[in-house]
């Protein structure tokens, strides 16, 4: 854990912050020094040092300001001693939390949310992601403008209410509201085209595979390595918020669509996963999820098990799963973590290509288990029924026949279905 009382000179201009965490006893995902090391990292996503930590063992958060009065005297004198501009702490804060603090400290008081918010807006870079992005911070900040209180109020009514006009609070309040109310309404119509993108490829009958993972598991350097796709990989966390589709070629010639999902986190904001709720719904019409593990990492365990977590708050925990242990030419511990909910399990680098011929292979496995086997003899007749086999099904043998075409394939229920009357 970072405890720096040199910086270097590059540094003198960056905020100087103190992370602060609690240590609840009945804690059962990561354990807290996982948890600030994560928080280090995001906070120097966001462009700011860490000075200094500071953890307090509790039974539970403190309702009032987060940490005992105690450490808040102790991170008082390190605020002076470390010269920091404010503090991040571990968890969302309340309104009143926040409040509080900053009363106490007579400092800038923020939380693993707010540096969250601040990565995501630095690094949108597509149209949706910024609507995302700012229907997330404002909602954030409309929180925090509600927990003032509503003695403030001028549109209240009654006795001390009475005046020229709105309050500076309830300006901001409508503002930001009406705000929201467009913001709303833009992702609405970004939904809607994306039905219709959907209507299409279910049209075509392509298989849609979604990567999804921790943040830096590296799926995007995946999608790169397998596609061209030229999406920023970095070694940062939330390197590419963006939702990137490619079209990737399986070694029997299956054609599938791989999309490019935003990594989760410990303790995602929750009105980041509202927000993100058009791109994160492309998950629950994924035929399969690859499920992108950092293997190199020493909390990857935990780090599975908050990704699954989410998926089951995304509805998807039905949606067969191939994961993928990444990052293999690391120094890796074995044995790999056990994953009971995945169908298949597959090692890979994703930076030197290793396993991933493999990879394919079970994600060819698996489609195929969807599939039905059938024998079929068609007419010539049927030329435009034998176009959309070509396009829909997995050909295994075609012979053409002087009356018309005999195929072995493998096919969806919807083609079955069609195919009834030509099957042999």
């Amino acid at each position: 854990m970072a405890k720096q009382t040199q910086l270097h000179i590059s540094e003198q201009t960056k905020e100087r912050v103190i992370l602060v965490a609690v240590d609840l006893e009945n804690n059962t995902t990561m354990d807290t020094e996982a948890c600030l090391n994560e928080l280090e990292e995001l906070v120097k996503t966001a462009g700011a040092v860490t000075v200094a930590t500071v953890v307090q063992k509790r039974e539970r958060i403190h309702s009032g300001h987060y940490i005992g009065k105690g450490k808040i005297e102790e991170i008082k004198m390190m605020i002076q001693t470390y010269d920091a501009s404010g503090i991040v702490c571990d968890d969302e804060l309340s309104p009143a939390q926040m409040k509080n603090l900053e009363q106490m400290l007579q400092t800038k008081i923020m939380d693993r949310t707010m540096v969250i918010l601040d990565i995501f807006a630095s690094r949108a870079m597509s149209k949706e992601g910024k609507i995302q992005v700012e229907l997330a911070q404002l909602k954030y900040r409309l929180s925090r403008l509600a927990g003032i209180g509503a003695s403030m109020s001028r549109l209240g009514g009654g006795i001390g209410t009475r005046g020229p006009g709105e309050t500076k609070l309830e300006t901001n309040r409508r503002h930001i509201k009406d705000r929201i109310g467009e913001l709303n309404q833009e992702l609405n119509q970004i939904q809607t085209h994306r039905q219709l993108l959907r209507n299409q490829r279910n049209k075509k009958g392509t298989p849609l595979l979604s990567l999804v993972g921790y943040t830096n598991a590296g799926k995007s350097t995946l999608i790169n390595t397998l596609t061209d796709a030229g999406v920023l990989a970095e070694d940062k966390l939330f390197a590419t918020l963006d939702t990137t589709t490619r079209k990737v070629k399986l070694p029997n010639g299956t054609e599938i669509l791989l999309t490019d999902t935003v990594g989760f986190i410990q303790k995602l904001p929750h009105h980041l996963i509202q927000a993100f709720r058009a791109t994160l719904e492309e998950l629950n019409f994924a035929d399969i999820l690859i499920h992108v593990v950092d293997a190199s990492n020493e909390n990857r365990q935990e780090q599975m098990n908050i990704v699954y977590q989410t998926l089951k708050g995304l509805h998807c925990e039905t949606t067969p799963v191939i994961t993928v242990y990444n990052k293999i030419d690391k120094n890796v511990q074995t044995p790999l973590p056990i994953d009971n909910i995945a169908r298949d399990k597959v090692a890979i680098s994703a930076k030197t290509k290793q396993g991933l011929d493999s990879m394919l292979e079970k994600i060819e496995t698996l489609l195929k288990s969807f599939r039905i086997a059938m024998k079929v003899f068609l007419p010539y007749t049927e030329g435009s029924l034998l176009n959309m086999i070509h396009g829909k099904c997995e050909i295994v043998v075609e012979q053409h026949r002087a009356e018309g075409v005999y195929l072995e394939i493998y096919a969806q229920q919807e083609m079955e279905n069609r195919l009834q009357k030509y099957k042999i």
